[in-house]
Parts: C-alpha cells; structure tokens; sequence
C-alpha cells in the first residue's frame, strides 16, 4: 500500500505525521422495552411472555466513556516543535521521557515541547532516534506540572472493531481527538521518503478508521480502557486521489513496538536489540526485458551474516522468501517486516541462468 507524508499548513512538504481532528462522538441507541400478550385461539388469553430486551447502552454513556479517557490520557499528549514542522508525543515515564515518531524529529537534536492541555513550553533534547521502526524518544529538561506519564496497553490484545481515539495536534490543532475503530491489525506498511519520512518498512501495524493527520505523528492511539496501544504515525495514500491521503485508513506503530524501542534508548541510549528479521545484505531492485521489477540483486553480502551462511553471493538476484514473491527491495523488506530473527526460511534465486533454493536462518537488523 502507497504511504505518504501529507505538507503542513503552510505549504512546506512535511512528513505524515499521525495528528488528529476533534470529531462529534458517537452516539449509542437506546432499545425499547416491549411487552406483548396474544390468544391461544381458545378464546383464553395466553400466558404474557416478556419480550423485554437486555438495557441498551444510553446515548450519553459512551459520550462519558469518550470524556473519560480524554481526560485521562491527553495530559500524557504533548506538541513537538521542530524546525520543520509540528508533531506530536507521548509522555512515556515520569522522568520526562517522551516517546514520537523518527521522522517528526529529523535530524534535530532540540525542540520545544509543549503540553496538549496548554501551558508554557519546554525546551527537550533528543535521546536517540531509530528511523528503521520510525520511533524516537526525546527528554525533557524538566517536566512541567500536570503532565503523567501514559498508561501502554497489551497490543496483543488489540481487535478489529475496538473502538479507539486518537489524540495529538493534527494540522497545528493541538489537543484534538478523533474517533475510529481498529479496521485491521497485523499490517506491514512501508513508508515512503519525500517530505523527510524515514522510509521505513514496519510491521504488525494497526490499522484505524481514526483520522490520522499532518501533525498526529508520535501521538496517542487509545482504547475506551484510556491504554495507549499504539502510535499514529501515517495515512495510507490513494493514487487515484492524486495522491492526497485516503479517508479513513491510518496506522498506528503497535504498543509493544514502543515499549522494545523506548526501553532500549532510555537504558542504553540507543536499540541494541531490534527484535526484526534480516538477511544481511545490501541490495537494489532490478527489472526484466520489459522494465519490470524483478527481484532483488545481491550487492554485497555480510560477512558471517544469514545471507552468507546459506551460500548467496554478489550478483545473485532474490526472487523469492517463504510463500512471498520478491520483485522489489521494498517487497524483500516487508517479508522480513513479517518475520523474527532465527526464523528458518525457504529462498528461492537465481545465479546466472540457472534457479536455486536454499533455506536461509535469518539474522537480525
């Protein structure tokens, strides 16, 4: 699926950042109790037999569900100032730790952060980005009254048709919610470059009908138990749209993602164990007699690395993972999205003319 990063109100290309757009909530429906007595044709009335339906939710109930977790989760919400747009973030511990997207950041090392619910600005220092998940957590110099840290939900545990807002400054509109639901989880998406995004290619994202916005990058995927289960981070793109951001489909970096990522920074100021799949090699796209993509050519090949344990070489072109087609790098990288390090995969190349299979033990990026 085409992903992109959508320009900023003023006109500057700007990468996707997941923002959100205050939207009217949802209103339940509420059954009505009925009854009903009939004749057993005898002339005698029949027994009356409830009908009653199990209580509905009322309408303002969830509207109290919507308050309530907006309440709870959007002092944990801050806006990112950086050169070259706005964010969002998610305050992730009381030490003024603040979890956002790689490329709301960029290649800045300070910003000034401020908190969803207003107040003055802080001045923040980047910690370490990791572009290849899209995540990176900043700190703050001192952590302002009234902000705590979010609560992270079990992102195993995330269903379609959950209902979920998202919380962020979409469009410089900062402390805006949006409501959705989780259209789908377990998707692999690549990002695309222009506009400064990471060209990550990420997986087990979640999926929502939240509107996701310029600006909602790094903010807050919530569910109605007010626990960030993941971070919105781009909206799909419809070629058919010119390219303008398709109504309705979003993706969020899943919780756990988040916590692997944040915990490593914050401990070693860096990630030293990525948890994703790797053939270890460096690749480029090639194409067939008609210009179509075709594989992927081996360039160059890790010493020591998986690629080089199963036999390949410089020059060999991957046609093949597991059950996957591979015809571009892009394609090669969402087969690995999918996959963990020490997984025992079938590969299929070609070395001249001639095809070849073996089975590669994946290494780890």
């Amino acid at each position: 699926m085409d992903v992109s990063r959508t320009p900023d109100p003023d006109g500057s290309p700007v990468r996707s950042r997941a923002r959100r757009l205050a939207l009217p909530l949802a209103a339940g429906v509420c059954a009505a109790a009925l009854t009903a007595g009939c004749s057993d044709g005898s002339g005698t009335a029949a027994p009356e037999r409830s009908t009653q339906a199990a209580p509905a939710r009322a309408a303002n109930d969830l509207q109290d569900d919507y308050q309530a977790v907006i309440k709870n989760v959007l002092p944990s919400v801050v806006q990112i100032d950086a050169a070259e747009g706005l964010g969002s973030g998610v305050v992730y511990d009381g030490q003024g730790h603040i979890v956002t997207n790689a490329h709301v950041v960029g290649q800045e090392k300070t910003f000034k952060v401020t908190a969803a619910t207003g107040g003055q600005a802080v001045a923040a220092r980047l910690v370490a980005a990791y572009p290849e998940q899209d995540l990176a957590v900043l700190k703050l110099d001192s952590v302002p009254g009234g902000l705590r840290p979010a609560v992270f939900g079990d992102s195993s545990a995330v269903a379609m048709g959950q209902i979920v807002l998202a919380m962020g400054s979409p469009l410089g509109l900062s402390g805006s919610v949006t409501q959705g639901i989780v259209s789908a989880t377990g998707r692999t998406v690549s990002e695309g470059r222009t506009g400064g995004g990471t060209g990550a290619t990420i997986g087990n994202m979640v999926q929502t009908s939240a509107a996701i916005n310029p600006g909602n990058s790094g903010g807050a995927l919530v569910d109605l138990d007010s626990k960030v289960i993941g971070i919105p981070t781009l909206a799909a793109t419809d070629p058919q749209l010119g390219g303008g951001s398709a109504p309705g489909i979003g993706f969020a970096i899943p919780a756990s993602m988040v916590r692997t990522v944040a915990d490593q920074i914050i401990k070693d100021g860096k990630v030293t164990d990525s948890g994703r799949a790797a053939l270890d090699i460096t690749g480029r796209t090639v194409l067939d007699d008609s210009y179509e993509p075709a594989g992927v050519a081996v360039v160059e090949v890790e010493a020591g690395g998986a690629a080089a344990g199963a036999g390949l070489r410089a020059g060999d072109v991957i046609t093949r993972l597991g059950d996957d087609d591979i015809t571009t790098i892009t394609s090669l990288a969402e087969s690995l999205a999918a996959r963990k390090p020490g997984d025992q995969v079938p590969l299929t190349y070609t070395r001249g003319t001639q095809s070849h299979q073996v089975r590669v033990t994946l290494g780890e990026m």
